[in-house]
């Protein structure tokens, strides 16, 4: 079994607002990640939340899934792995994680099954897609190898790890390019679909309410 694990826990500081929040199509950034996570065919989707935190459980809809907080954001994407990391380790019994984040709208089911399909549990540590030469996300990353990911600190992701760890990676070949970043407004402009927009006041609301989520203890 494989869950989903989402992190959503940086600030924005380059866009200068919450882009979890940004409309986007009909939904959010971090909804549209969400939609395509849920439609991964994973068995749970887990989410790391951090900055605006509070601001963010309000106006984004986590039905189906798990969220975590962590309340040491500044300290980098590491920490959110490890946060998240944790929780699984903690709440749940599947074999495998599959890491995405939650500004690469972009990411693609096709994707993560082919991921999916290369992963083999207690066997394969680490399934990686490989976009035209260059590795990206997500990456499916078996338990095995979740305490030694919980060791990295700051911003250093887990693809310098498996750098230099070639041994611990099956790689998946893929034509089409990697997906991109939302950081900035010129990001946002570039990326943002075309077509009908959420209004920002609508991203808060009586429909998508705290309540409507799990909300893990780890939190």
């Amino acid at each position: 079994m494989i869950a989903n694990l989402v992190l959503a826990a940086g600030s924005s500081s380059r866009l200068g607002r919450p882009k979890q929040l940004e409309p986007w199509g009909d939904t959010t950034l971090l909804g549209t990640v969400l939609q395509t996570a849920l439609a991964m065919g994973s068995e749970e989707t887990w989410v790391v939340l951090g900055a605006a935190h509070d601001l963010i459980l309000e106006g984004v809809d986590f039905s189906h899934c798990q969220v975590v907080v962590n309340h040491e954001w500044e300290k980098g994407m590491a920490g959110s792995l490890r946060v998240g990391l944790d929780a699984l380790e903690r709440g749940s019994a599947v074999s495998g994680a599959l890491i995405l984040l939650g500004d690469q709208p972009e990411i693609d089911v096709g994707v993560a099954a082919r991921l999916r399909d290369s992963y083999r549990p207690g066997i394969t540590p680490a399934v990686i897609p490989r976009y035209r030469y260059t590795h990206s996300n997500p990456v499916l990353v078996d338990r095995v190898l979740w305490r030694r990911l919980m060791m990295l600190d700051g911003d250093r992701g887990a693809m310098q790890l498996f750098k230099s760890h070639p041994e611990w990676v099956t790689e998946v070949w893929l034509p089409e390019s990697p997906p991109e970043d939302v950081d900035d407004q010129q990001d946002v402009e570039r990326l943002k679909p075309r077509g009908a927009q959420l209004h920002p006041e609508h991203t808060i609301g009586d429909d998508h309410s705290p309540g409507k989520h799990r909300r893990n203890g780890a939190s």
